[in-house]
């Protein structure tokens, strides 16, 4: 086994016949007189002749020489929204050059012409790497429902000694070599505090710990290099832990730190400035000044034309809590704070946004929503007001609940009206016949369930309580939202269609998880206080289509790939009570 030294040193001589101990030491990085030892050792190994590595030397190498490079590049980059809407963040031009471009050009200068790139989210831009470049592609189709474990899952067969890199870093240097002597995780020194990954060094620089937080520390920072005995241990720990629910969410970072005593490996810093990871747009702006000049992108176009402002202007720009429709960020110029609104992926096929567009223009003149201004209806991004310190409505004040009935009921009482129908019922029948079967044969009660909900909407049609309004259909505490003044504003449209007034109250039991009292106390509140057994029913009937409608829904959006979370089993839960509930009722006439 060759020492850390030895290694170095001939590293240092292969492929440079003639070269002084002085230059040995200085492209070792090692002192003259550890240079000189080594050498010596070297020499009398048998492993180098008069000065120059031999045949037995360059086998002694031959272990240490890296196999391939995999470039992780299926996530969806939320944080540099709303570029990653239109592009993967690997494939931005930063100074000129594609970063993964950038990337594979130095892992080939490096010798390194096994790269492996696996892809997700907007896999088909990837794609034309293959021919210019001589890459492999590989496709992670679990990108969105789990995180970057799940792309070294789908290559566990090819780690080796592997370069692990991200495809949307930039190296000011070339990082990469042909040698390296054992797993590392690359690191700058980071002086001061900082939220970043802070290693914990033990004997020999091996990381021995890692907190998520700390101060004047080196923190993991860029590419990673497996050795083969750390991708034999970590694709074992992998493949008995993939399937474990607590798994999915994990970086594969976390999977190594929970591992870290079995897994061997070292720290290695690199100056600083040397490698760049960008975590925000307006942090790519000081690294690259003309970047968002240059940048190709439709949604700083729209910006611009809908606000009457420059590219330049367009500053502190972040994702904002994604909801399960589309996807939004924050962005502020000269004249105040904004959201862009970019529709999420297959919602085409949920939402039409030409009525969509008309809904908010109706909710901006009743003065429901004071912070839409411009929709675009065919493509269906949009531009809002955002809010600052807004506060969401609490279901569970008593005060908040009837200010948010008082302005359904505003809506409800208008004349407003849309082309579009929205009814729950149907629309779950919709959602049903969007999801491949045999996929909801294979679930035990939805047959059953779904013949019980047709039975119930022919008694909820017919049951002479019903009323067509604009119905927002979307109506719950998230999407309700109070300024600094209390002025509250009932935002995101995109269900808004002409319905049963009853949809709204279901909705919103349903979606704020009201127990059963405060259902009670609602429905009461919308009817000033004096439902009847009558209009009990109807209400309870239109909580479980809304239940059923958003768990039909829910199950589309998971036979896409996209998980709903909890939100599945709440849709259900309250589905299958509240059909129950008013099933009873309809036969009995007893609450």
């Amino acid at each position: 086994m060759l020492s850390k030294n030895e290694f170095n040193v001939l590293v240092a001589l292969n492929g440079t016949p003639s070269i002084s101990q002085r230059e040995i030491a200085s492209k070792s990085g090692i002192s003259l007189g550890s240079a000189n030892a080594a050498l010596k050792s070297l020499t009398e190994k048998g492993m180098v002749s008069n000065g120059a590595i031999n045949a037995e030397g360059k086998e002694a190498l031959s272990p240490f020489k890296v196999d391939n490079a995999i470039i992780m590049a299926a996530g969806l980059s939320s944080r540099f929204t709303p570029i990653s809407y239109e592009k993967p963040k690997g494939l931005l031009r930063v100074r000129g050059e594609v970063l993964i471009e950038r990337q594979i050009k130095q892992l080939k200068e490096a010798g390194i012409n096994d790269i492996t790139v696996v892809a997700g989210y907007k896999k088909e831009y990837f794609f034309y790497l293959e021919d210019t470049f001589g890459v492999t592609i590989v496709i992670n189709p679990e990108y969105a429902s789990r995180n970057n474990n799940s792309t070294l899952m789908r290559v566990r067969e090819k780690l080796g000694n592997t370069f692990i890199c991200s495809s949307d870093d930039y190296f000011t240097e070339n990082p990469f070599e042909p040698y390296v002597y054992q797993a590392y995780y690359a690191a700058q020194y980071c002086k001061g505090e900082t939220p970043e990954w802070c290693i914990k060094e033990g004997p020999n620089k091996r990381i021995a710990g890692v907190t998520i937080g700390g101060s004047d520390s080196l923190i993991m920072l860029g590419h990673v290099y497996f050795d083969k005995a750390f991708s034999k241990r970590f694709s074992e720990i992998l493949v008995a832990e993939y399937d474990r629910p607590e798994t999915a969410d994990k970086l594969w970072e976390q999977i190594y730190i929970d591992h870290i005593k079995e897994l061997d490996m070292v720290a290695r810093p690199y100056p600083d400035g040397m490698i760049n990871e960008f975590d925000s747009l307006d942090e790519l702006r000081l690294f690259d000044p003309e970047f968002i000049q240059n940048v190709d992108s439709e949604a700083f176009d729209n910006i611009v034309a809908t606000l009457g402002c420059t590219r330049d202007e367009i500053h502190d720009i972040y994702p904002l809590k994604q909801g399960l429709t589309n996807l939004s960020c924050h962005f502020a110029i000269k004249s105040g704070e904004y959201v862009y609104r970019h529709p999420g992926v297959g919602t085409d096929k949920l939402i039409n946004r030409q009525e969509e567009t008309k809904a908010q223009e109706l909710a901006r003149s009743l003065k429901i929503d004071d912070t839409f201004i411009y929709e675009d209806p065919a493509k269906g991004w949009k531009v809002s007001r955002f809010i600052p310190n807004c506060e969401q409505l609490d279901p569970s004040n008593p005060a908040d609940v009837e200010e948010a009935t008082s302005l359904i009921k505003k809506l409800h009482g208008s004349d407003a009206k849309l082309a579009l129908s929205f009814n729950f019922f149907q629309k779950s029948c919709d959602y049903a016949g969007l999801i491949e079967p045999p996929d909801l044969d294979v679930i035990p009660d939805f047959r059953q369930l779904e013949s019980e909900f047709a039975h119930l909407y022919d008694l909820f049609s017919t049951d002479g309580v019903g009323r067509t309004v604009l119905c927002h259909n979307d109506f719950f505490y998230l999407n309700l939202l109070k300024d600094e003044k209390g002025t509250l504003s009932l935002i995101d449209w995109e269900y808004s269609g002409m319905a049963d007034f009853s949809q709204d109250l279901g909705t919103f039991i349903v979606c704020s998880e009201l127990d059963e009292a405060a259902a009670d106390k609602l429905i009461s509140l919308y009817f000033d206080n004096q439902a009847s057994i009558e209009q009990l029913q109807h209400c309870y009937a239109a909580v479980a289509f809304a239940g059923w409608c958003w768990y039909l829904w829910s199950l589309y959006k998971e036979s896409q790939g996209e998980s709903v979370g909890e939100w599945l089993y709440i849709y259900y839960r309250y589905a299958k009570k509240y059909l129950g509930k008013s099933l009873a009722l309809y036969q009995t006439g007893i609450n």
